[in-house]
């Protein structure tokens, strides 16, 4: 079932879901980055990609959020009585998924590193742009705070997972 149902998500959603948390979870790793300067396995081996997941990141989220509003009439309902506390708290991870790669662009560019994303050249380091690098330097309490908006939706998901719901059994 590619769409998405009044039951469970379909194929589509579920791959984008499970896609962009396995990259989110990627590009958290570079909060490693910070012990002994990057120096050890994470540092060296997974963070110099963090530029390029972080623009695959940006081109996913804005496809997810497409394909979500093409599925809206038919997507599972939440408890009524929650349903506005689970769209506020999607509403925030979707912010957080668009901002962190967005401000991280800004850095880049506003501290005129210039823009590579899998080894193409999207921007050439140029001159520093005071607007763009002060809005970029927002990159990582973006992250924290997405980090811990990824915390609470984990933690959301298995607590309605063992009080016997089928919240988790939908994207699964």
């Amino acid at each position: 079932m590619i769409n998405d149902s009044k039951e469970r998500y379909g194929s589509v959603s579920k791959w984008l879901h499970w896609l962009m948390g396995g990259l989110i979870l990627w590009q958290f790793l570079k909060f490693f980055d910070r012990i002994s300067d990057g120096e050890h396995w994470v540092g060296q081996t997974l963070v110099p990609w963090h530029v390029s997941i972080g623009a695959l990141l940006l081109v996913l989220v804005v496809v997810r959020i497409v394909w979500a509003s093409s599925q809206l009439k038919q997507r599972p309902k939440h408890d009524p009585a929650t349903a506005f506390l689970v769209k506020a708290g999607h509403l925030a991870l979707y912010l957080g998924m668009a901002l962190m790669p967005i401000t991280g662009v800004l850095t880049m560019l506003g501290n005129g590193y210039g823009l590579t994303v899998f080894g193409v050249q999207l921007a050439a380091k140029g001159p520093e742009i005071g607007w763009a690098a002060s809005l970029g330097s927002l990159h990582s309490p973006v992250a924290w705070i997405t980090l811990l908006l990824v915390i609470g939706h984990t933690g959301m998901a298995f607590l309605h997972h063992f009080k016997g719901d089928d919240v988790l059994r939908r994207m699964l």
